[in-house]
């Protein structure tokens, strides 16, 4: 009696890949418009002297840079994990 992986196991990665993927497009598509609208913001604020609203503008700024960096790492994880699934 030989015991082996099962190399099937990881069923239904191609559907998975292709979700995380429409939601990469969603989330970066949103990070991009923030980093547009805040930087605008920012700049109008700076321009008229509204200090607090250029600091809030700027954290939204760091925010949106953050989270199109966190999707992109998080897509790159489940890659990993999911090739290491397969080689189990």
């Amino acid at each position: 009696m030989d015991v082996f992986p099962d190399f099937g196991g990881v069923g239904g990665a191609a559907e998975l890949r292709s979700i995380v993927g429409a939601l990469l497009m969603f989330v970066l598509v949103t990070a991009v418009l923030m980093l547009i609208v805040c930087a605008i913001i920012w700049a109008v604020a700076s321009a008229s002297g509204n200090y607090q609203a250029a600091t809030k503008a700027r954290t939204g700024l760091w925010v949106g840079v953050g989270a199109a960096a966190l999707a992109g790492a998080g897509v790159a994880w489940l890659n990993f994990l999911l090739d290491v699934g397969t080689q189990l």
